[in-house]
């Protein structure tokens, strides 16, 4: 990735547990940036947390890798509160 990154952007999302947050981190770590060159992500968990750091040479990279990780998050979340209580991991 050059080194201007001319756009970043923070997300962190509160799972209440360690487990939960580490089956948001597993299901979405497999998701990799289609455009490497153009945007870099960055998820760490962390006291209950998912954060997630993105970095985009361009504000039109940053907005669609974010929108697309909103989306599968999302749905990660939906599932996590719905099967999330007893489930096994």
């Amino acid at each position: 990735m050059p080194s201007s990154v001319e756009r970043a952007c923070d997300l962190e999302v509160d799972f209440g547990s360690e487990a939960n947050a580490s089956v948001a981190y597993a299901t979405l770590a497999v998701d990799k940036e289609l455009q490497p060159d153009k945007v870099k992500r960055l998820m760490t968990v962390s006291d209950g947390k998912l954060s997630v750091h993105f970095e985009a040479i361009e504000a039109r990279f940053l907005r669609a890798s974010f929108s697309a990780f909103v989306d599968v998050l999302t749905l990660a979340v939906k599932t996590i509160e719905e099967f999330g209580q007893g489930m096994e991991l």
